[in-house]
């Protein structure tokens, strides 16, 4: 960890003297490429400065120990000195972790009634409602791409953009498939129902323009738009789903007044979910010790029960549990995504110091 601390710090001096130099000035995109790499390595550098000079003050205050006039001071001194050691050696740990390069990216997701029939539908509209006050909470926008309603309510599916801040850091954990058990309003003997709706998370890739789709590969249909998203829209045949024939993959888009433009939108999203898929393969390959342990992703992995007679909210990956189902539902998702965060940074640097 510490030679890996030193190289950092060495390349950091190296950058801000190249920084300097006029034929870097005059560079603008040299400038802004190696500007961006300082500032990259700027808090790691400041961190292990102050824990250099903490274990300094730390000798110190050791040496000191042996003077019986300065002994009591020095005790003193070095409990809050190994307290700040402990704290700054954790902070360059957290930060040495490789980053998810996706972190920073818009995501994509797509909620689906699974096994329930109406029930289930009407969960992925819950689903979608908490997702959307989580999204308020933290000044993310939502946009609807495309839906499918419910006949009783709720979504048979239902596709949507968030966009924000390191929106990925935070809703990549909910990929999976997530189960209620509750009295179903159409319930007349009061017995709890179990249904479910599967959840995918997708980063708005950058690199989707390097995914090429034939013409002789989809199948593309027109329809009405309507439902949420096209309550705006007219009723000319505007919406688009598109089928691509080689993977199955079917995406939709009825969010524009032009079937043109929900097309290219269709072709975006069909673009992403096919890189999505090939990434996820390609993770696969790696091996199972490569993969994270809070999940895989797969939409039928089990990841999470709300369950409303006890009022209680489970995730089953990390064996969380909270009583406040009730506000989990208004979009106060923060413990349980921390408590994911927390878990997968612990495993991320056991299998660092590990390697």
């Amino acid at each position: 960890m510490f030679n890996r601390l030193d190289a950092i710090e060495k390349k950091f001096k190296e950058l801000n003297l190249e920084l300097v130099k006029p034929e870097v000035l005059n560079d603008f995109n040299k400038l802004k490429e190696l500007s961006k790499e300082q500032s990259d390595l700027k808090e790691i550098v400041d961190i292990y400065e102050q824990y250099k000079k903490v274990k300094d003050d730390l000798k110190q205050a050791k040496d000191m120990e042996n003077d019986p006039d300065l002994k009591e001071m020095a005790l003193m001194e070095m409990a809050n000195l190994e307290e700040e050691e402990q704290k700054l050696y954790h902070q360059l740990e957290i930060l040495l972790v490789p980053k998810d390069e996706n972190d920073g990216k818009n995501v994509i997701m797509e909620i689906r009634g699974a096994a329930g029939g109406d029930e289930a539908n009407i969960f992925a509209g819950d689903l979608f409602r908490m997702y959307s006050y989580y999204a308020d909470k933290n000044n993310w926008k939502i946009e609807v791409v495309h839906a499918i309603e419910g006949a009783s309510g709720g979504f048979a599916q239902i596709e949507f953009l968030v966009k924000g801040s390191n929106v990925y850091s935070k809703l990549k954990y909910e990929s999976g498939s997530h189960r209620v058990q509750r009295v179903p309003e159409t319930e007349a003997q009061g017995r709890v129902h179990t249904s479910t709706a599967t959840v995918l998370v997708m980063p708005e890739f950058d690199e989707i323009g390097n995914v090429e789709i034939k013409d002789t590969d989809i199948k593309v249909d027109v329809f009405h738009s309507s439902g949420a998203g096209g309550q705006s829209v007219n009723t000319a045949n505007s919406a688009v789903r598109i089928t691509h024939i080689p993977t199955g993959i079917v995406v939709g888009c009825q969010t524009e007044r032009s079937q043109l433009r929900n097309k290219e939108r269709a072709l975006n999203l069909l673009k992403i979910k096919i890189l999505d898929e090939q990434k996820r393969a390609q993770e696969g390959a790696m091996g199972e010790e490569r993969k994270s342990k809070i999940g895989t992703g797969d939409r039928s992995e089990k990841i999470r029960t709300y369950n409303y007679p006890q009022n209680r909210v489970t995730d089953h990956r990390i064996g969380f549990s909270t009583m406040t189902l009730d506000r989990v539902m208004d979009g106060e998702l923060e413990p349980i995504i921390e408590a994911l965060i927390t878990e997968d940074l612990k495993l991320k640097l056991a299998g660092e110091n590990f390697d």
